[in-house]
């Protein structure tokens, strides 16, 4: 983004075909990526979410304003070229899933994990083949190996631009899990969200709320949310 020119230079942008893909087009050139490479995303529907981040643009070019076309840039110049890599850290996460590790007490949090984690645990073992053990406490425990494979497989079977939005959801999270929730859809976006601020929010309610740290939590949760609307553009 920072080999962007700093004021708008053309009068439109429009969703193309290109190839197997699609294209935008500023004022008919098209669109390249940070890394100089050609911007050729996988549905229109993509190509028309980030042709309109580009007219949206006024005078000057606001790159977090952009966030369609700041995923595709990263599914393009990152993760394309180093798609095992990026598939085999998103997995790791399986083997330390945030939904796996519980509280001793308070009781009221205990519950609150219970009721948001355990439903996602038992959806792990049915509908992703992969049991997964849950234990009181924060220190590692390993997880079932068979059920590691299984989980690592279906991660490195999604494309570039898919991995780039699972790769926020399971990172913001924290959960592999959740990450599979989301692009299952299991529940809603914001529903998944919530579930993986199970502990903060606890706090939140004994202690208050810190004005610096909701901003943050804001910024990530609608991080979130892109990252659940990228996939679904992604095919």
């Amino acid at each position: 983004m920072s080999d962007w020119a700093a004021k708008r230079f053309w009068t439109s942008a429009a969703a193309v075909e290109a190839g197997d893909g699609f294209t935008v087009e500023l004022d008919g050139r098209p669109v390249r990526t940070p890394a100089k490479s050609p911007l050729i995303v996988p549905t229109r529907d993509m190509a028309a979410r980030i042709a309109a981040e580009w007219d949206a643009q006024e005078d000057k070019i606001n790159p977090l304003s952009m966030p369609y076309t700041r995923s595709a840039n990263a599914a393009t110049d990152k993760v394309t070229v180093q798609h095992a890599e990026v598939a085999d850290m998103l997995a790791a996460y399986g083997d330390s899933d945030l939904i796996c590790y519980r509280a001793a007490h308070p009781q009221e949090l205990v519950e609150r994990q219970n009721k948001a984690w355990d439903p996602l645990v038992d959806w792990s073992a049915t509908h992703l083949k992969a049991p997964l053990q849950v234990y009181v406490g924060l220190m590692h425990a390993a997880q079932p190996k068979a059920s590691l494979d299984r989980l690592t497989a279906r991660v490195h079977a999604l494309d570039a631009f898919q991995l780039t939005a699972f790769h926020d959801l399971v990172s913001l999270s924290g959960s592999l899990i959740i990450g599979f929730a989301a692009i299952e859809r299991f529940a809603t976006p914001q529903e998944l969200w919530l579930t993986s601020r199970i502990d903060e929010n606890w706090q939140i309610d004994q202690w208050g709320e810190d004005e610096e740290a909701a901003e943050q939590a804001e910024i990530k949760r609608s991080a979130f949310m892109h990252a659940e609307a990228f996939f679904r553009v992604s095919a």
